[in-house]
């Protein structure tokens, strides 16, 4: 898309008064969105948004904008704008971008089967409806459905003042079932999504039906479950509860802006004991499929492996190339934006902690009385001191190492760091959880996933109103 815009010369444009780096972002999104609610279809939206987003990075900061615009003229205008901001810093640089370093040879995208591009709106709303169906059809006591499919295509050109000149497309689908069931005066949730970076073969892994009869299946369940007990109590987290807790407790605090703001409380702390010798966390967007993968990112670095914790210490941050300058580091590839009007921060992937040798049932049966969350919830973390809340939306008492009946409105509450310390059974398994993360007003597909976990202790609070 870029071959046809003179971008060395709007580069060099933007870099003219000062700056130590470049780079123009061009992007295209097709999309499709499709609601079900109260038994009908109510939404099909089809949409195309494109822009370009031009950054120059000077003495540690950011000066960003962004247009939708693809002319020469309007770009050049774009980059002038620019220039005046960074005229009274830096120094002026001349660039070469006719020979570039890292010349594209070649679409840099993840492999799809099922382009949804082909695929009919009918096909997508069959899909739709045969979920909505599924959680309709299975039992009176469910009150609501909400059935959400999306479908998204980027395409995508980056070149920078280094020489690098990248292009790809993405391709993501998603599916989400929510419902929602009542008896008496209990009311209950269940909410089941499946996504990743893949086309309509998504619907092949996981037919539309399954994904309603999971939701349901739960919304249904925690209507007679009891209420969840209250105290400090050992916690076995499933492999099935996905890795909300490692996301939200410890990855944020990995992304080197926020550590080197000193808004986290893994700042300054490369090269020490910060988990359990048994806790191993990866950030890695060279998954296939998953949510969270990109053979770049939005920068142009090509996707790689991160190794942020290895055996309990800490061993890096997540960088984006501007967090990378300021430590004299390169970027480990997680400069992420939800679209062309935002600039890239440094951001996670799928991240995850590698699986351990402990067997899940041996893990079980090592608790004589606690909790056993097979699905985590919504929560909240400080990533300052790592504290943290999270609800359990499906959760199960263990008693004398057997899982028995289910609770429900129980809340976790601790430590980030405290918890990856007190880990003390990794199991060998490992279950993936997608999401959409946010971060500075920007939203990112991610993926997170971890074993079968003990934690010996750990305080359960009940929601208010769980009857």
């Amino acid at each position: 898309m870029l071959e046809h815009i003179p971008f060395e010369k709007i580069l060099r444009e933007a870099l003219k008064e000062g700056g130590e780096f470049a780079d123009l972002y061009f992007e295209q999104t097709r999309s499709v969105t499709i609601v079900c609610e109260e038994d009908r279809i109510e939404k099909v939206v089809s949409g195309l948004d494109r822009g370009v987003g031009l950054r120059v990075l000077f003495n540690g900061r950011t000066i960003y904008s962004f247009t939708n615009q693809k002319t020469e003229e309007a770009l050049l205008e774009l980059a002038g704008a620019i220039s005046r901001v960074v005229r009274e810093n830096g120094e002026a640089r001349v660039i070469d971008l006719t020979h570039p370093s890292q010349p594209f040879a070649g679409k840099s995208s993840l492999p799809v089967e099922k382009d949804p591009s082909g695929i009919s709106i009918g096909e997508k709303v069959s899909v739709v409806k045969r979920a909505n169906d599924v959680a309709r059809r299975s039992d009176q006591r469910v009150r609501q459905v909400k059935v959400l499919y999306r479908d998204v295509s980027q395409v995508l050109s980056i070149a920078n003042s280094d020489g690098e000149w990248r292009e790809g497309e993405r391709v993501g689908t998603l599916l989400s079932v929510q419902v929602v069931s009542a008896e008496g005066d209990v009311i209950q949730t269940g909410y089941e999504p499946v996504a990743g970076t893949m086309g309509f073969e998504l619907f092949d892994l996981h037919p539309p039906e399954e994904v309603a009869e999971a939701a349901t299946r739960r919304a249904l369940l925690m209507l007679s479950a009891r209420r969840a007990p209250m105290g400090r109590m050992a916690v076995v987290l499933s492999s099935e509860a996905g890795g909300t807790m490692i996301h939200e407790a410890i990855g944020h605090g990995l992304e080197a802006d926020l550590a080197q703001q000193g808004l986290s409380v893994y700042s300054k702390k490369i090269g020490e004991s910060v988990a359990s010798r048994l806790i191993t966390v990866v950030d890695d967007p060279t998954l296939p499929q998953k949510r969270g993968s990109y053979a770049f990112d939005d920068e142009g670095v090509i996707s790689r492996r991160t190794v942020l914790v290895e055996e309990g210490v800490l061993k890096g941050y997540l960088y984006d190339r501007l967090a990378a300058m300021k430590d004299g580091v390169q970027s480990t590839g997680n400069g992420r934006r939800e679209s062309y009007q935002h600039k890239p921060i440094p951001r996670m992937s799928n991240t995850l902690i590698v699986p351990g040798k402990a067997k899940p049932e041996e893990i079980i049966r090592s608790v004589e009385k606690g909790l056993f969350v097979k699905k985590m919830g919504g929560g909240q973390v400080n990533t300052v001191n790592g504290d943290f809340v999270f609800e359990v939306s499906e959760g199960y008492l263990i008693e004398k190492g057997v899982v028995g009946e289910p609770v429900r409105g129980a809340i976790l509450t601790g430590n980030g760091p405290k918890v990856l310390k007190e880990i003390d059974m990794v199991g060998d398994d490992l279950g993936f959880g997608i999401g959409t993360c946010g971060k500075d007003g920007q939203g990112v597909p991610v993926s997170d996933a971890q074993p079968t976990l003990r934690i010996p202790e750990l305080v359960v609070g009940g929601r208010e109103g769980s009857k």
